[in-house]
């Protein structure tokens, strides 16, 4: 299997993100009404990979540039230490909430008076996976390095969680999964065919 397989199904996983491994993502989402949401994804790239982002960004030419390959929909911020940071932030209605994708990748749905079911399906990103295809000694060395030690965390809050197959917070006001990238590449990681909260509104 590519790299560039690996790259398409961890941009699918992370709501259509152009990566390119040695990511560390959150995607949180917040429910600000019944009917409104604000949903924040901010992404980070050590700066070993960022730099060959640069690199390529201008080999590529002069129209080409280190944003447009990672951070072409968020707003880009270089750390000290050569890393990268991209933020992508989204608020409005439950339709316009789509970071970046063509069709929304969280579902929200009504749950009761003051009540909203937010999910994210994760058959899609099983399917992505090619869990049947084998990797050769070489791909997996570069996939291990690339992916050992970087998650991507989900995350969905409100006023209260009522009902979530999520680990809930202390103070039942947010539920999150976190998704170790090399484990769900592997396959060792059992996830549900799709996380959710019941979310109440503020």
């Amino acid at each position: 299997m590519s790299i560039e397989k690996f790259g398409k199904f961890t941009a699918a996983l992370l709501l259509g993100a152009a990566l390119t491994g040695c990511i560390d993502a959150d995607v949180d989402v917040a429910l600000t009404s019944e009917t409104t949401a604000k949903a924040t994804m901010t992404q980070v790239m050590g700066a070993e990979f960022y730099s060959m982002v640069v690199m390529g960004a201008q080999q590529a030419g002069e129209d080409a540039s280190a944003e447009d390959e990672f951070c072409a929909e968020g707003e880009l911020t270089e750390g000290a230490d050569g890393s990268a940071t991209c933020v992508i932030v989204e608020e409005g209605r439950f339709a316009d909430l789509t970071m970046g994708n063509d069709e929304q990748a969280i579902v929200f749905a009504a749950a009761g008076p003051g009540l909203v079911r937010i999910s994210l399906p994760t058959a899609e990103m099983k399917a992505e996976l090619g869990a049947d295809e084998e990797m050769d000694a070489e791909t997996r060395q570069m996939v291990e390095a690339f992916f050992t030690g970087h998650a991507v965390t989900v995350r969905f809050s409100g006023a209260e969680i009522t009902e979530t197959n999520m680990t809930l917070s202390g103070d039942k006001r947010s539920a999150e999964q976190v998704i170790p990238f090399l484990d769900l590449i592997n396959g060792t990681i059992e996830l549900p065919d799709e996380l959710y909260a019941v979310v109440r509104a503020p």
